[in-house]
């Protein structure tokens, strides 16, 4: 596969388009700095500030750092907003290879897992995807698995996952192939969750922001599940729910004994 790295300007330039319909866009130097960190082939990354670049990655990211340095084109500020409307404050962008399909779902399939899977059932806002999927790497569940139309790696979805994506598995599946495992599904009507132990292989699923659980969902469902909530109070938001769903899954487990991995520096 063609490289920016070490290209000039024009020729980084016809790199990227080549390689922009079939990768996936990391705009700014968190989602790189991650997707880096977790493996991700990255085969182009362009800056209109290489020298800021590189200092924030001394500063924050020193383990990157040298891929980075290799892997930068510097082109100048309108061609990059030119291939990335909404350029990162950070000025650069990458394109990376997108996980394999097949490589996900077995990660998705296998049995026994130590971390459950997470469920966003027919969700609409790509942010909330995007946070969603950012805690479950955070948390170091097996994976995020969407029903429904909303593409799980749409770039405003990797943008707010800053790029971690890579660390876990990240797929759009129909609700009759979930996961398997024992679906614990969020609903206002069912069981305090303060009361239950969520096992390890549980597929932890959560309704839209709109309209909540699918029929489908609800009745795949094993379990409903609530969070504690003040009266009068409507909902939380999606990314709210999956993170307080998480931490009590967690809670369950001493560290290093199926919870997330301890703090990072």
């Amino acid at each position: 596969m063609n490289s920016t790295s070490g290209a000039d300007p024009a020729d980084a330039v016809r790199v990227w388009r080549g390689l922009a319909d079939t990768c996936v866009l990391l705009d700014g130097f968190h989602a790189i700095k991650h997707a880096l960190r977790f493996g991700a082939r990255v085969p182009a990354a362009l800056t209109s500030d290489r020298a800021g670049v590189l200092a924030l990655a001394d500063e924050l990211a020193p383990d990157v750092r040298q891929a980075l340095e290799a892997l930068l084109a510097p082109v100048d500020d309108e061609r990059l907003r030119a291939l990335v409307p909404r350029l990162h404050p950070t000025a650069v962008a990458a394109l990376a290879e997108r996980p394999s399909r097949d490589g996900n779902l077995e990660a998705l399939g296998r049995l026994p897992r130590a971390a459950p899977v997470i469920v966003l059932d027919d969700p609409r806002n790509l942010g909330n995807a995007g946070a969603v999927i950012r805690l479950a790497a955070g948390f170091g569940a097996t994976g995020v698995v969407t029903t429904g139309t909303l593409d799980p790696w749409h770039p405003t979805v990797v943008r707010g996952g800053a790029g971690l994506h890579f660390a876990t598995a990240v797929e759009r599946m129909e609700v009759a192939a979930l996961p398997p495992g024992p679906v614990f599904a969020l609903d206002a009507e069912g069981e305090d969750i303060r009361g239950l132990k969520l096992p390890d292989d549980a597929v932890l699923a959560f309704g839209s922001e709109r309209s909540g659980l699918s029929a489908a969902l609800r009745e795949r469902a094993d379990h409903l599940v609530s969070l504690p909530m003040r009266p009068q109070v409507s909902s939380y938001n999606l990314a709210t729910s999956v993170g307080m769903t998480l931490f009590h899954w967690s809670a369950g487990s001493p560290p290093g004994a199926g919870g997330p991995p301890g703090p990072q520096a």
